[in-house]
């Protein structure tokens, strides 16, 4: 008789943890994944664009539909939500009153969006943007061609879907409790992005909290209260960020960490726990610069926990070692908005020294490539190192075109632990047409070492 590993969840980790069980387990093994709605394998990362229009639907950022799995030998339930965990009885407990036995159980339920507890925030219009059914709200709201569009909060989300409504045409405003957008970057290059708002039309409410929502009698948004002030608006957007969804995992006994992310080892197994994985957006993991755990919801990082969770799980049940191990995250991430592209990795300047590093911090303007090519573009590269052991603690760009992917160098650095004294001398290509002779990185991290010699 052959063994029975549930899968909750079925997008980016929970099916490439099924796709992986399928390939490796034999015909007499079931793989069951139990999704509540109907989609699978979708890119929501791409939901603003499709928001914007330059994707054509919802179906573009499918890589894989639910019938392309069950053809591939996965036993696929959409539209199944469950509702209990039961370690002891090993069971999954379904909204239908159905149970649902498993020999092996992975958590793979993602994030949902930040809803702060405020008055009105469940009023019609107020949205958050995770899922595919949560754009194709925002997409009918404005089919409704609502007069004034409010996004709260300007991480990467919010500055996404705030240049999405811009691009199509609606009077949008964006609010920011910190005092410059996109807060996880250093204050310097969040001026950068703001005048790029302004530039695109995008009213900036900086150094602003949001109070509450005021409803119309039919329970829609009518206005935004902050602590300053009442905007109309009738779409309100949330760029609050996310937290895990583990309620079915802390409501069964099952340990959580940072903003309620299921607690897992190096092979995604749920710590105490012998027969149960987690991976995904519902996870914390291991910051690689720090040593913490944190919560750091990824498509990146749920399809590589996805393939160790399914590596440990069939090496569990064939009775070999685990051949894969997630090592941890640097805090990678890019995104484009308006003219510019951003990237970071790593710590900034505060979250270092929250950390007991004693942080040096550079900042330097530089071309894309040679000065003398046409058009060769700008970016600030920002570096963060440690005063007492030189290494590299993280990494900030703002440029045009083809400035953001260099942050890679840095993320490869940064995994690899190494000081700005390595980085300045890695080998890496130069063309004119592509870099200086000395790549952006580099030249940040020289100045770095000048920096740390005076």
């Amino acid at each position: 008789m052959g063994s029975r590993v549930v899968v909750i969840g079925g997008d980016a980790a929970g099916m490439t943890v099924a796709s992986a069980l399928r390939r490796r387990l034999g015909d007499e093994d079931e793989v069951i994944v139990l999704e509540r709605g109907e989609w699978t394998s979708y890119s929501a990362c791409g939901i603003p664009y499709w928001i914007a229009g330059e994707v054509g639907s919802a179906d573009d950022l499918v890589a894989r539909t639910p019938a392309e799995h069950r053809a591939n030998g996965i036993d696929l339930r959409t539209g199944t939500d469950v509702v209990a965990i039961d370690p002891k009885a090993r069971t999954v407990s379904l909204a239908d009153g159905d149970d649902v036995r498993y020999d092996r159980l992975v958590i793979a339920t993602g994030a949902e969006p930040v809803r702060p507890g405020l008055p009105g925030i469940d009023g019609q219009g107020i949205h958050g943007v995770q899922s595919l059914d949560d754009g194709q709200q925002v997409i009918n709201a404005l089919a409704a061609k609502p007069s004034k569009v409010v996004v709260v909060g300007s991480g990467y989300i919010g500055l996404e879907i705030a240049e999405a409504c811009v691009t199509r045409g609606f009077d949008t405003t964006v609010i920011e409790r910190a005092a410059t957008p996109l807060p996880i970057v250093e204050p310097s290059l969040g001026e950068k992005i703001a005048e790029a708002m302004r530039g695109r039309g995008i009213r900036l409410l900086a150094g602003t909290g949001v109070t509450g929502f005021d409803l119309d009698p039919d329970g829609r948004v009518a206005a935004v209260t902050t602590d300053g002030d009442t905007m109309d608006a009738d779409l309100v957007i949330l760029g609050l960020g996310v937290s895990a969804r583990s309620s079915l995992a802390s409501d069964a006994g099952l340990p959580v960490g940072a903003k309620g992310g299921i607690v897992v080892d190096e092979h995604q197994r749920v710590v105490g726990f012998d027969d149960i994985w987690a991976a995904g957006d519902c996870v914390v993991t291991r910051d690689r610069v720090t040593g913490d755990m944190i919560h750091l919801p990824l498509g990146t990082h749920a399809n590589k926990q996805g393939m160790v969770a399914g590596d440990s799980i069939a090496a569990d049940l064939l009775g070999v070692e685990p051949r894969l191990s997630f090592p941890g995250v640097v805090q990678t991430a890019i995104t484009k908005f308006c003219s510019l592209e951003i990237s970071r990795t790593g710590l900034g300047e505060d979250q270092a020294r929250d950390a007991g590093f004693d942080p040096v911090v550079v900042s330097i303007e530089t071309t894309n490539f040679a000065g003398y090519m046409p058009d060769p573009g700008t970016m600030t590269v920002i570096v963060v190192a440690d005063r007492v052991s030189r290494r590299l603690l993280g990494a900030q760009i703002v440029g045009a075109e083809d400035a953001a992917l260099r942050i890679d160098v840095a993320a490869t650095a940064l995994a690899a632990g190494m000081t700005i004294d390595d980085v300045v001398m890695l080998d890496l290509a130069y063309a004119p047409p592509f870099s200086s002779v000395w790549s952006p990185i580099q030249v940040a991290a020289r100045a770095a070492v000048k920096a740390l010699a005076n």
